[in-house]
């Protein structure tokens, strides 16, 4: 861990080491002169449309988040500027899973795509990006109440039950992102990967946490629309990042609903335009909706619901007892009294205690390998819960150590045994340790017999919270859900350099004032080499237009894209629109 670089970022400094796995570092220089272009092109038809019906202004909002018109931003520069409100930015490979991605965002922390799209993709790409990520999350970041929603998205975001399921479409969304960004991909690859998507998305069953929470967010943070919903303006960055999209977004035939509670209940998918959008009135009102969700989230609501729902998980989740002690591990069973309170849960394999997200010591995953077990609730005739007994209440009720006693519960739960030690934090009775313990019910389970060894019984009356994940996060590190299929490389051929150098030409040009005459000269080349290339044709273009020397030059460029144009109708509005902005000689500013 001595190779993390902060970006001299507080947000950036603070992140966990398990979050610091998913990180990966941006290699600006691998990025060539043709993905600068396609930025450039990205992000001066964004502005020439996001103008008029983004929520915010687009260009003052990219200067506050660290990004130009010109060229991808380095993370460095992303970092510097919004240290000022106190976010900071990192590069990852790819899709992460959705809880890592949420717990960056409750760090404060951007999570931005390292790769961008290629020149075939750049109108809409369903992989994550440079250009979806930086240029459609982070220039609106700067509003409070918006930057307010995404952090409090972050937090609860963390604690949300997620279900194997929800991996297994995550992974599948994965691999659908990176073939689409291949080169040359076999069309029956492509449909297969389609085909696993769609079947995913169909066979979830009831949703999860975070499948519904993924929900809003997509709603919101993604597509999500704001103001006056027969004139809303646009705020989600999967639509301020795609410059097809956000302009089919507002016709008619898109469907604007208000944005409440009930978005949840709409599923997404994520490789076609949406049918449908949300409008919130206020970034309030998207904080107000998150405030609904939390209220009935495991980790509020507790009990035997919230157990039961982990054990669906097939997960590591924590289940908090009233006294404070957090245990962790994949829960897998659960046993109710008459009233549907908890009387016994367990957990299998390797298993953790903690305080306040603090492993206690003597109880990490190899002592409690194979699982743990505990009962749940008040002994029977007393007066207080046993959290709360001193240890003198302990002597009073007999419970003393290296005695052999016997404790029963309201709900039926005998625990027999050797007392051997008891444990309190912050003076709470959190544990006791039994010697040749038997532990039963009146039903006739057994839940421990003296021959397993130690039995460790956690004190609390009821489960308060059920989370995701482990209480320290340290313990289970291990355990992360890194996907091990990496993003596509690519591996640039002699042609491919010397296109390169094609846009590398035209960027010097424009950036260094050379002399006329390597305008035709490069454009000599392209008609070599690159006849069919609209994008250079139509860079060469912007600079030609400009200069009264050049305008047999800028009428050959015009006629080229208006054949390119005809002869490929895939480019046909990208041309479109691209003259667009020349011939309105529009000004970014």
């Amino acid at each position: 861990m001595n190779t993390f670089f902060d970006y001299k970022n507080k947000q950036v400094a603070n992140l966990p080491l398990h979050l610091r796995k998913y990180i990966v570092k941006q290699e600006y220089d691998k990025y060539t002169s043709v993905d600068h272009a396609v930025w450039r092109y990205v992000m001066r038809q964004n502005y020439s449309y996001l103008k008029n019906v983004a929520y915010y202004p687009y260009i003052p909002g990219l200067k506050k988040a660290g990004l130009t018109i010109e060229k991808i931003p380095s993370l460095q520069e992303i970092n510097n500027a919004l240290a000022a409100i106190e976010w900071g930015a990192v590069t990852v490979d790819g899709f992460i899973p959705p809880a890592a991605f949420m717990e960056f965002q409750a760090y404060r922390v951007l999570v931005i795509a390292a790769d961008i799209r290629q020149l075939e993709h750049i109108e809409y790409t369903s992989a994550p990006d440079i250009i979806h990520e930086s240029a459609g999350h982070a220039p609106i970041i700067s509003d409070t109440k918006y930057n307010q929603y995404l952090s409090y998205l972050g937090k609860i975001g963390t604690k949300a039950l997620f279900s194997s399921k929800d991996y297994e479409l995550y992974e599948s969304i994965r691999a659908l992102s990176i073939l689409k960004e291949m080169p040359n991909v076999d069309k029956e690859d492509l449909a297969k990967a389609e085909a696993l998507v769609l079947y995913n998305q169909q066979n979830l069953g009831i949703p999860s946490e975070m499948a519904l929470l993924s929900r809003l967010q997509w709603w919101s943070v993604e597509y999500g629309l704001i103001g006056d919903i027969n004139n809303p303006k646009i705020y989600g960055a999967g639509l301020l990042s795609s410059i097809g999209e956000s302009a089919s977004c507002m016709q008619p035939e898109v469907k604007k609903i208000t944005y409440t509670i009930d978005a949840l209940k709409v599923a997404y998918d994520i490789t076609k335009e949406q049918p449908q959008l949300f409008v919130t009135p206020t970034f309030q009102n998207l904080i107000d909706v998150l405030e609904q969700f939390e209220s009935t989230m495991a980790y509020r609501v507790g009990g035997l619901e919230s157990v039961t729902k982990a054990i669906e998980c097939k997960n590591i989740c924590t289940a908090v007892f009233s006294s404070g002690l957090q245990l962790s591990g994949v829960f897998s069973k659960v046993y109710a009294d008459t009233n549907h309170a908890i009387k016994y849960i367990n957990t299998q394999g390797p298993s953790s205690l903690a305080f306040k997200d603090q492993l206690i010591e003597g109880h990490d995953v190899n002592y409690h390998a194979h699982g743990f077990g505990s009962p749940v609730g008040k002994l029977k005739d007393a007066t207080k819960s046993l959290e709360n007994y001193t240890t003198a209440d302990l002597l009073s009720a007999g419970i003393i150590v290296d005695h052999v006693i016997a404790l029963t519960f309201e709900n039926g739960i005998l625990v027999e045994g050797k007392l051997v030690g008891q444990t309190y934090i912050e003076d709470k009775l959190v544990l006791l340790g039994f010697a040749d313990c038997k532990v039963t019910d009146m039903e006739g389970n057994v839940f421990f017999e003296p021959g397993w060894g130690m039995f460790d019984m956690a004190i609390g009356n009821s489960i308060d919270s059920v989370f995701n994940g482990s209480a320290d996060k340290k313990i289970f590190e291990d355990q992360l859900h890194i996907s091990e299929q990496p993003t596509h490389q690519q591996n640039y051929i002699a042609k491919d350099l010397k296109y390169q150098s094609l846009f590398k030409q035209i960027r010097d040009y424009r950036e260094q004032a050379k002399s006329d005459d390597s305008l035709n000269q490069i454009w000599q080349q392209i008609q070599n080499d690159f006849e069919t290339d609209w994008l250079s044709t139509m860079e060469l273009l912007e600079l030609a237009d400009t200069m009264p020397t050049q305008k047999v030059l800028a009428d050959a460029l015009r006629a080229q894209l208006k054949i390119q144009s005809e002869k490929y109708p895939a480019f046909s509005k990208l041309i479109k629109d691209g003259l667009k902005i020349i011939d309105t000689k529009l000004k970014f500013e």
